[in-house]
């Protein structure tokens, strides 16, 4: 009787491999799956996910009569970190990020035990249980991968070359970006799974908290305004600033453009003989941060580093013995909004909405009203507020919610658009609408409390959405510059207690060319404020009030200054723009 021996098995397990493939994943991969299908962020996010989760194929791979010992330890980090990331969304419905971790540790107990007896529920627990059970089902379906010593090791050099060295290699050579730079680009990526999400978070924090620290160190060793005066008495007062984003007037109805895109501010307009609607007001840099330091500072294209040698309008405004809020819905802490955080933490009261990892999810700035609400009924005498809306920041379609979406067709954009490009077209003024109804809100909130003060509305900088020349440009260019990156909206509503007291005609002044780089110099104006450093003739609502170049550019190259006023002119004209109006809606025939 002749014993079989059975065959030898030499091809390679796939359903094992994509068991632990899936496995690794589902920690990184469920909350990527939830935000995408939410519509919150895009597939990028899930991509990113599914390629890191891979590298723990590695130590598996190499030891496979260890699979499941080392599956489950690798899974139970994966598990601790990942149930942050799950619980933020199933709270917040955004990505945890290094912003989330900043707002933590500014918080104290008391608002962080707040916060726990407020969302705290039994269905997220329930949740988040099933969420665990899933996992251990999971891992009871793993079994070794068993693969000839000599391929071991290459595979699991590939893996480990294929998430982490070759991403590095790309921005280093082929984008050519220093290491510093090809390590932010490919955190950035890793941070979209567990546990790098909280490792790189909490690293990326402590460098930019560290930054932030030494600015602000720096702006309180700066000596206070001299000879401060406030010619506005001691009546109680509420003075608010808000900020917009990337919102160019030319896509504004209420600055002459075809399109039904301001319908509330319209309205206001019409019926409000408060509010002045400035017309010819420009930025002088087409990007937040660096207008920013202009804005809130003495800086200005000439000057650039005022804003670390001189006081802030924060400062100011602090000096003269307002209580200062900041309300922001922009990311908190990143690299690039470091500076934005830290003039935030100049005020007694930064509030901080947007916690997404990425500016590609969804953010609304309705968010900004509740906080704004409370401010306004603090009872401090003398107040400044100061709000920093998401506005009309690309990606446009992420910043109005649903109901918001009014433009649909082709009717009013350019007729040499091509469908992708009306899409888009579309989604910018839809944003626009959206902001229409965010900022009127505002002053309707503002002056139902009977104010004494004023509200200031402008864009930190505009937006060329194929609004210039062959209407072939999307998004902004310092070094190629169009009108619409720089034309920017300007709105000013007065009470009827401030307007008495401190009488203009507000109305005479509206076509005045400006720069919002001397901002400052027009707040401290309409706040009756006067010092040192105070000069009249760059306050847009001062008698004293003389036009001058509207320099843009980057002040810091060489020859790299313009005059705005001789850029060519702003629109094709208006034909060309409109000629689409007549073409047949879909579904029309």
């Amino acid at each position: 009787m002749s014993r079989t021996t059975p065959p030898t098995r030499t091809s390679t397990d796939w359903a094992a491999l994509g068991w632990l493939l899936l496995f690794f994943w589902y920690f990184s991969g469920v909350t990527q799956a939830l935000l995408m299908l939410s519509g919150t962020t895009g597939f990028a996010g899930f991509r990113d996910a599914f390629f890191l989760s891979s590298l723990w194929l590695a130590p598996v791979l190499l030891l496979p009569r260890l699979t499941r010992p080392l599956a489950a330890l690798i899974g139970l980090v994966l598990w601790a970190c990942s149930l942050v990331g799950l619980s933020y969304f199933g709270i917040y419905h955004q990505e945890f990020s290094q912003s989330v971790i900043f707002v933590m540790f500014e918080s104290n107990t008391a608002e962080a035990g707040e916060y726990f007896s407020q969302y705290f529920s039994v269905w997220l627990c329930l949740a988040l249980l099933l969420y665990s059970l899933v996992a251990v089902l999971l891992w009871k379906r793993l079994r070794p991968v068993s693969l000839p010593l000599y391929s071991r090791i290459p595979l699991a050099l590939l893996l480990v070359t294929a998430t982490l060295g070759y991403p590095f290699y790309k921005q280093m050579v082929s984008q050519q970006r220093s290491f510093a730079e090809a390590q932010e680009k490919v955190e950035q990526r890793m941070a979209a799974a567990v546990p790098w999400q909280l490792l790189v978070g909490y690293r990326q924090y402590r460098e930019q908290l560290d930054n932030m620290q030494a600015l602000l160190n720096q702006n309180a060793a700066l000596p206070p305004l001299q000879n401060l005066k406030d010619n506005s008495g001691d009546a109680p007062r509420t003075l608010v600033l808000v900020l917009g984003e990337s919102t160019t007037r030319e896509h504004m109805h209420l600055y002459g453009y075809g399109r039904d895109t301001t319908p509330n501010l319209d309205a206001l307009a019409a019926r409000d003989n408060s509010l002045t609607v400035f017309r010819n007001v420009v930025s002088p840099r087409p990007y937040t941060i660096e207008v920013m330091q202009q804005i809130l500072t003495f800086g200005d294209e000439q000057h650039p580093d005022r804003f670390l040698t001189d006081p802030s309008l924060i400062n100011l405004m602090k000096q003269a013995g307002y209580k200062t809020f900041w309300i922001t819905n922009q990311q908190t802490m990143t690299k690039r909004n470091t500076m934005l955080t830290t003039f935030s933490q100049q005020t007694d009261v930064p509030v901080y909405l947007n916690n997404q990892r990425s500016q590609n999810a969804s953010q609304f700035d309705s968010v900004v009203l509740e906080p704004f609400d409370k401010a306004l009924r603090d009872p401090a005498q003398k107040k400044l507020i100061i709000v920093h809306l998401l506005g009309t920041h690309m990606d446009y379609r992420y910043r109005y919610p649903a109901q918001f979406e009014h433009f649909k067709d082709n009717v009013g954009a350019p007729a040499a658009l091509s469908p992708d490009q009306v899409e888009t077209y579309n989604f910018y003024d839809n944003a626009v609408r959206y902001n229409d109804f965010i900022v009127s809100d505002l002053i309707k909130r503002y002056s139902a409390t009977t104010p004494n003060g004023f509200l200031l509305y402008l864009s930190d900088h505009g937006e060329d959405v194929y609004s210039s020349g062959k209407h072939d440009r999307l998004g902004r260019n310092e070094a190629d510059p169009t009108r619409p990156m720089y034309t920017i909206p300007f709105l000013l509503w007065t009470s009827p207690s401030w307007q008495a007291a401190h009488p203009r005609d507000l109305q005479a002044m509206a076509n005045r060319p400006y720069s919002s780089a001397h901002l400052i110099h027009t707040l401290s104006d309409l706040a009756g404020l006067s010092y040192d450093h105070f000069e009249p003739a760059k306050s847009l609502v001062s008698p004293q009030f003389s036009a001058s170049p509207r320099w843009i550019g980057d002040p810091y190259a060489k020859n790299g200054l313009h005059e705005f006023d001789k850029l060519p002119g702003a629109n094709a004209d208006k034909e060309q723009r409109t000629a689409s109006s007549d073409v047949a809606r879909p579904g029309e025939g």
